[in-house]
């Protein structure tokens, strides 16, 4: 992989969390498309990565707060990053960026507030988010995770049963999490803001997740018009790889499809880094 030539304007920083021995080449473009926008950016991981492009800074997670794998295997990876985005904005100030998220802008200097609505939902998505690094947002996000409740503030009443009928020895993220798989990312997120009326201050979908992810087969499509999503605002387009179907993930890009426009703009061979 040859590396990409950074600009010479010094952004603000952003930040990630990889949980695995090696990243997809989808990752590996997602973030030095923000290297390439001179967004210094830093990959926090849990265990050592073998393909981590040049560029991007490395980090373990541990430098950010304590990681239980047990917890991790007992839920998903999924849940690990949703607690630690939050500790890693108020320990760096960084940008929080999923590792498929793409850089289509550099993000300004002075926004605040960067999150957004997705999709066809009226729910907040927390795959690219800043928050102040102090404010009551933030403060009840961290609480919430140092200091799990029986049951989420939001949760109804089979929600609470399913967590009522589950072994009382599990760790309560667990149980939290067997009834409700997003009770740690949007369900939280969309919750606390609306109770500190920052869901507000949210940006429009188009600037964060122009593309629906129901659509997400339009990346690979060499007819698809993705660009047609976008809009003047538009500053990050979210790949979905959680989305992605497995023929995508184990083969590289069709020739003039957005992934393999991107790659070739950013300089990153998928071949290279297909999912085994």
């Amino acid at each position: 992989m040859a590396p990409i030539a950074q600009t010479a304007a010094t952004r603000r920083p952003v930040a990630s969390l990889w949980i695995g021995p090696r990243l997809h080449y989808l990752n590996q473009l997602c973030l030095l498309s923000h290297v390439k926008h001179g967004h210094p950016t830093t990959l926090y991981c849990t265990e050592p990565v073998s393909n981590v492009p040049e560029g991007i800074i490395v980090r373990p997670a541990t430098d950010i707060m304590a990681v239980d794998m047990e917890i991790v295997r007992q839920t998903s990876e999924s849940f690990l990053s949703n607690v630690f985005r939050y500790k890693m904005i108020a320990a760096t100030d960084a940008i929080w960026i999923d590792c498929d998220a793409f850089c289509h802008r550099p993000f300004p200097d002075g926004m605040q507030n960067i999150y957004a609505g997705h999709g066809f939902r009226g729910a907040l998505n927390c795959g690219v988010v800043y928050i102040p690094q102090q404010g009551e947002l933030i403060a009840r996000l961290l609480d919430y995770y140092d200091n799990l409740p029986d049951a989420p503030a939001w949760f109804n009443k089979q929600q609470r049963k399913k967590i009522e009928k589950q072994d009382p020895s599990l760790p309560q993220a667990v149980r939290i999490y067997n009834a409700e798989r997003t009770a740690f990312g949007p369900q939280a997120f969309t919750y606390f803001a609306q109770q500190t009326g920052d869901y507000d201050k949210a940006l429009s979908s188009d600037v964060l997740y122009p593309v629906p992810f129901q659509l997400n087969d339009v990346f690979y499509d060499p007819y698809g018009r993705v660009e047609g999503h976008f809009t003047e605002a538009t500053l990050s387009v979210h790949l979905y790889t959680n989305g992605t179907k497995p023929w995508w993930r184990k083969n590289p890009p069709l020739a003039n499809s957005y992934a393999a426009r991107m790659c070739a703009e950013i300089g990153v061979d998928p071949a290279q880094a297909l999912e085994e």
